[in-house]
């Protein structure tokens, strides 16, 4: 792997390069490999053909998380809110206390759709962790 400030060989897990002190891959996801920048979506680095490795995205929300808050307190909204979508949370919310509490099975699909993969990203487009 080389550094990206002056080219120079640095370790794969080096927080910064020997030679000119600058962190190799600050901020930005990297082939582990060649240090290329890449795609946060790709799974193969377009430089050198090596597998990228996936691990979770930094502020990843929950998709669990997620979707437990949609079944136990869907009809509050609580799993939108918990996304980032206060509108269809605020939505779910006013449903649930103008049908008496029956709009709360709206909550309930929800927390189910959340968690068989229906919702893969949260309001800011990060996409969802485990």
């Amino acid at each position: 792997m080389y550094c990206r400030n002056c080219g120079k060989p640095v370790e794969a897990n080096a927080l910064a390069c020997l030679a000119c002190g600058a962190a190799p891959l600050a901020g930005r996801k990297h082939c582990q490999n060649c240090a290329a920048e890449t795609d946060p979506a790709a799974f193969i680095c377009v430089k050198c053909g090596v597998k990228l490795a996936q691990g979770a995205v930094p502020g990843a929300k929950s998709r669990l998380a997620a979707g437990l808050l949609g079944i136990l307190l869907g009809g509050f909204g609580a799993q939108r809110f918990y996304l980032g979508y206060t509108g269809i949370g605020v939505a779910q919310l006013v449903v649930t206390f103008l049908t008496c509490g029956l709009g709360a099975i709206w909550g309930l699909i929800d927390g189910i759709v959340i968690l068989a993969g229906g919702v893969n990203r949260d309001a800011d487009g990060v996409p969802l962790g485990p």
